[in-house]
């Protein structure tokens, strides 16, 4: 089992009771499980317009986790991916409902538009006052007669259930629904398939492949396209939303997490929608936040709606329900100075060929082994070593015009400082620190290789590894004791040696491995230190280094 999950039978009833568990009193559920599950506000009079809304489970947290104050009365659930029963969605109706109505908020499912629509049929009977409203927000499928509902459901649910909230009557509240549900368009892109609790996991989704306009229960895409980047899949994305979009209007934009995606991964997303093809007609935000999901699904997807000024102020309303992050006007990034003691100083740049190639061979050097340091790394650490080492490289060859190549007193002092800006976690912290400390060292007229040396302390100290911590220092320290008297190739051979011996090592005391068991240690070489002894092997063919 590769889910946190008791049975699958189970799973809807045992969520909905911990949803309700941690709602703190707001929530509650109607009894009649399994075959009845409806989670219902604790503060309903009945007086105002109730909203109920629903479906199949697997798109939390939609819809049970917007009950609440300002948005849902009542939410329905079906097992996951399937409609609740008639009598499930009549019994949260007629929880609900008094004298001002009830409006059903309904996808555009057959087995939804079935099982709601009988049961708003038999609510009538009983003498109440039920509209139901029907979401087609897709845009996926141009050619198909009824269009699927999607994450676009969410503006209806909010505009809807702030009018219900301050007192509208049925008439306005449907009235306004039905406005949102025919100026919203929404469309969806993954790159993996969701896995449906108790069920085989579905591998149809090449890898180097995203599924363009896939609706929200698993079902396959429109169309596969060719995946690249973050940037590409929004430019797909934007090109199908652009021409139901008004390029006068500015549109509120729903972005929404169909559940696999990192927050990392939304926020990215988000950076290119404000620089696509739409990003002059977005004027507010929701999100990014995973809000109609599909399970695990690896994806995102896009909902814009030209809200006006009153339905902004809908969608801005407070509400009860921590699952809503609320809307947010959308505007450039605001950059602000670097306080004056973090402002970077730069040394007088300087030539010297010599300098300038050894450099650009070592970044190369270091380049070039991104692959292998980041599958060692992955080892026993998260798999970055080699990116990280790698970016720096770049970042120094970037600089390289800037840099006081003829003075290595500063050279050193202006290595440490790039480094420190350009390469992230705690090596490049270490990495600055050795390398102000070497510059430190040849302001006095030390050697290069004592100044390095003299870095290495300074590192140690600070960082606290030393020999046998199976660290870079394993690899550094030997490399650097031969380097003072054998050259660039005893100081290869030594950097080997104590690279290799890391191997063995089955406990680190510093860095990330020192919380990796020793059966993830034994027989994978440090990544620093193998970083190290390449560097010096591939540096090795050289007369010595530069003056």
């Amino acid at each position: 089992m590769t889910q946190f999950i008791n049975k699958r039978e189970d799973i809807v009833a045992e969520a909905i009771d911990g949803l309700v568990a941690a709602s703190g009193g707001r929530l509650a559920r109607l009894d009649g499980y399994p075959h009845i599950r409806v989670v219902v506000r604790t503060d309903w009079d009945r007086s105002k317009v109730a909203l109920v809304s629903g479906g199949g489970a697997g798109h939390e947290p939609a819809h049970a986790g917007f009950v609440g104050q300002g948005m849902l009365t009542a939410a329905v659930c079906g097992d996951v991916f399937a409609s609740p029963s008639v009598d499930a969605v009549l019994a949260g109706i007629l929880a609900v409902t008094g004298a001002a109505g009830c409006l059903l908020i309904v996808k555009n499912y057959t087995g939804d538009r079935l099982n709601f629509g009988l049961a708003a049929e038999r609510a009538r009977a009983f003498g109440l006052n039920v509209r139901v409203v029907i979401v087609d927000d897709d845009v996926a499928l141009p050619d198909q007669p009824q269009a699927r509902g999607v994450a676009g459901t969410l503006f209806v649910h909010k505009i809807a259930g702030a009018l219900a909230e301050a007192g509208a009557d049925l008439a306005t509240v449907a009235a306004a629904a039905e406005r949102v549900i025919a100026g919203t368009r929404s469309i969806g892109m993954s790159l993996d398939t969701c896995t449906v609790p108790g069920a085989p996991k579905e591998d149809r989704i090449p890898r180097g492949k995203a599924e363009l306009g896939l609706g929200i229960h698993g079902e396959a895409g429109v169309e596969q396209v060719d995946y690249r980047d973050a940037r590409g899949a929004v430019a797909m994305v934007a090109e199908k939303l652009a021409p139901h979009m008004a390029p006068d209007v500015r549109h509120a934009v729903l972005v929404n997490n169909l559940g696999g995606a990192s927050v990392l991964e939304m926020s990215v997303l988000l950076y290119e929608l404000t620089r696509s093809s739409i990003a002059d007609r977005i004027g507010h935000v929701v999100g990014p936040a995973c809000l109609m999901t599909s399970l695990d699904m690896r994806g995102f997807s896009v909902s814009v709606y030209p809200a006006d000024e009153s339905e902004l102020q809908a969608l801005a309303a407070p509400v009860a329900p921590s699952a809503w992050p609320g809307l947010h006007a959308l505007a450039p990034a605001e950059v602000r100075a670097l306080p004056d003691g973090l402002k970077p100083i730069r040394p007088v740049p300087s030539a010297h060929a010599a300098t300038r190639d050894f450099l650009t061979r070592c970044c190369e050097i270091l380049i070039a082994a991104e692959a292998d340091l980041n599958h060692l790394d992955a080892k026993a650490g998260d798999g970055d070593t080699g990116s990280t080492l790698a970016g720096a490289a770049r970042a120094l060859i970037a600089a390289m015009d800037q840099l006081p190549l003829a003075d290595h007193t500063q050279l050193f002092r202006a290595i440490g400082l790039e480094l420190s800006q350009t390469m992230g976690g705690s090596s490049g912290v270490l990495l600055a620190i050795f390398f102000s400390a070497a510059g430190d060292a040849t302001s006095s007229g030390t050697s290069m290789t004592e100044a390095l040396k003299a870095g290495l302390q300074r590192m140690q100290e600070i960082g606290g590894a030393h020999p046998g911590d199976r660290t870079m220092v394993d690899a550094l320290y030997p490399a650097l004791e031969a380097l003072a008297t054998g050259g660039l190739a005893a100081a290869a051979h030594a950097a080997r040696t104590g690279a290799d011996l890391t191997a063995g090592m089955t406990r680190a005391k510093a860095g990330r491995s020192a919380y990796i068991n020793a059966a993830q240690l034994t027989g994978h070489t440090d990544p620093g230190a193998e970083a190290v002894a390449r560097l010096f092997e591939h540096l090795a063919g050289q007369a010595a280094l530069p003056e």
